[in-house]
């Protein structure tokens, strides 16, 4: 159900709807619109701090400069709540996240407003740039070019570059770096730093942006409509390259979210009078993955002085905060910067330490040449913990741990493990810190898992082998990772078909696949592509011994997998207990 809007918002659709109103009004509108983003993440969800602290910048930017033939873009996406309201999509807001509904970050498809797809960070001014350059060879001189950029996402090293190139072009750039300093945690780092003395002052005569050629501006109160719409008529007028330093409040206008920062960066559904949260129905019997990988390692950081914890700007998502709260001289988080974060790691380990990077899946995709380079070619012991793995649920595409096992098993010199639930989880963690002749990526799902007892005595778990959950000669089914669930459920009335546990996925457990091969049926099963995926090494490796059975593979299709929660997506895909049950059905001939 549709979100009430205010008298001011129920008069803009569109950004032209919002040039009617005087620059009076505008404070009142973006009271509203706070308003508004505070009523839908309630009720619905999603992301809430980002978008509170940029609600001023939004309704200026967009009565400022004529979007969309002005172009602007915002870098990861958390904070563009208000720009959608603002362009066209209000009456929808509700379907924000949800299968068939909004994205929640921009989304070129959904939208001529929104002018680059975004979800990973630090993109924003390379893309701003390549459309700059793109309108001055076209002649388009009236046409201007908006990157919006947080502080956390200025640490990856991408924006480094693009604005070292934009630093000598021509062209009619504006970079307006949102300073709250924060990202999902608290920023870290040299950069944090040289931002807080621009806004006290201490920067004047040593600004880096000033130094690098860039015309800087600021800082200013990015909550102050006047002010900023002065910044941007001085800039239209102007145009060229500009970078614009404003400051602001993540989670402004709305206490709670201003002092808890991290809690409130996407909250869940909560009371909006009181920020009660609303507690979780039908919980899951086990812990979330990243707590269990986040405890584990505590633990281990406390029996072997050599651990070292990694993470780029994830602290809290991954679990690394534990680890960082026990051992603060032994972790460190390093920021947007997952090319960093690896080669940090390979340096780490090529001095004896054991190294722990952890890292959501769709994020080490931004490093896979440091991963291949500086990792597994000189056979760096490197533990690369991947969060996020398969299908994460609203996030959408930007965010599915869809591609990693068939990225990752393409490389030579690298262990591949997926546990089948927390307690397996654990015990790879530990068999990681015992095998120190090759790096080893641990893949592993968002969300809870069902293994309440999982907390045991750690047991080595050896590379290459797996573990076989069923007899079976009529067929075999073998899943990879968490789908062991799926699999063991689908299989309870289905006689005579074995259940292997693969758990590695490179290298393969030979014994276990050459027992698998004297059933005529194999069917493998992942959560993630099946495009190089974990079934096509199977596949490989039965085609290379004369298999003369059927092979079936069930996983993710050739396709980008749009948002939905975790089983509405499993469902659709017929990768649910159920869809596995019939599908297997259909295979054997049964019939109910």
């Amino acid at each position: 159900m549709p979100i009430q809007p205010g008298p001011l918002l129920e008069q803009v659709v569109v950004p032209q709807d919002l040039r009617k109103l005087t620059a009076g009004e505008l404070p009142v509108l973006a009271d509203e619109l706070r308003h508004f983003i505070l009523d839908a993440v309630s009720v619905y969800g999603g992301h809430l701090g980002a978008s509170l602290g940029v609600v001023e910048l939004t309704v200026a930017l967009h009565y400022a400069f004529n979007t969309p033939h002005d172009r602007l873009i915002w870098d990861v996406g958390h904070q563009a709540y208000g720009h959608k309201i603002l362009t066209g999509r209000r009456k929808n807001f509700h379907t924000n996240r949800l299968k068939g509904g909004i994205s929640g970050f921009p989304k070129r498809s959904e939208s001529d407003y929104d002018a680059f797809g975004t979800g990973h960070s630090s993109t924003s001014i390379s893309a701003a740039l390549g459309m700059a350059l793109a309108a001055q060879l076209q002649g388009e001189t009236d046409r201007h070019h908006i990157a919006v950029i947080g502080d956390g996402a200025l640490t990856g090293g991408m924006a480094f570059e693009a604005l070292n190139q934009a630093a000598v072009e021509a062209v009619n750039l504006l970079v307006v770096v949102n300073d709250n300093a924060m990202s999902i945690d608290p920023n870290v780092g040299g950069l944090l730093h040289h931002l807080h003395d621009l806004r006290v002052g201490k920067g004047l005569g040593k600004n880096w942006f000033e130094q690098l050629g860039l015309d800087y501006q600021g800082p200013v109160d990015g909550h102050d409509i006047p002010a900023l719409l002065r910044v941007f008529q001085n800039y239209r007028q102007q145009g060229g390259v500009q970078l614009l330093h404003i400051v602001t409040t993540k989670g402004k206008g709305y206490p709670q979210a201003e002092q808890d920062q991290v809690k409130w960066h996407a909250p869940g559904l909560f009371d909006k009078i009181s920020g009660t949260l609303h507690p979780v129905t039908d919980k899951p019997k086990g812990p979330k993955y990243q707590d269990v990988f986040g405890i584990t390692l505590v633990e281990l950081a406390t029996r072997y002085e050599k651990v070292y914890g990694i993470t780029p700007a994830m602290p809290s998502g991954s679990g690394m905060n534990r680890l960082m709260a026990a051992f603060p001289e032994r972790s460190r988080d390093v920021g947007i910067a997952e090319q960093h974060a690896v080669t940090l790691a390979a340096g780490l380990a090529a001095a004896g330490f054991i190294p722990f990077c952890a890292i959501y899946s769709t994020f080490l995709q931004r490093a896979y040449d440091q991963l291949i380079h500086d990792v597994a070619l000189q056979q760096l012991p490197v533990v690369f913990c991947l969060d996020r793995g398969g299908l994460v649920g609203a996030d959408g595409p930007t965010h599915h741990g869809a591609f990693d096992l068939a990225y990752l098993r393409l490389i030579p010199n690298l262990i591949i493990a997926a546990p089948r639930n927390e307690r397996e989880l654990r015990n790879l963690l530990y068999t990681a810190t015992l095998h120190r002749a090759l790096p080893m990526a641990i893949r592993y799902p968002r969300g809870n898992g069902q293994d309440a007892d999982w907390q045991q005595d750690f047991r080595e778990l050896t590379p290459g082998r797996g573990e076989r959950l069923r007899e079976g000669k009529r067929a075999t089914l073998i899943s990879i990772g968490t789908m062991a669930d799926a699999a063991a459920a689908a299989l309870k009335n289905i006689p005579e078909v074995g259940h292997i546990d693969l758990r590695y996925v490179k290298p393969l457990d030979e014994v276990l696949l050459m027992e698998a091969a004297q059933t005529p049926l194999i069917i493998t099963l992942e959560d993630g592509c099946l495009a190089g995926g974990a079934g096509s090494a199977i596949g490989e490796w039965l085609a290379q011994h004369a298999y003369e059975g059927k092979l079936i593979q069930m996983g993710l299709p050739d396709k980008f997998i749009e948002q939905g929660s975790q089983e509405e997506l499993f469902a659709e895909l017929g990768l649910d207990a159920e869809g596995v049950k019939a599908r297997l059905s259909e295979m054997l001939g049964l019939t109910d």
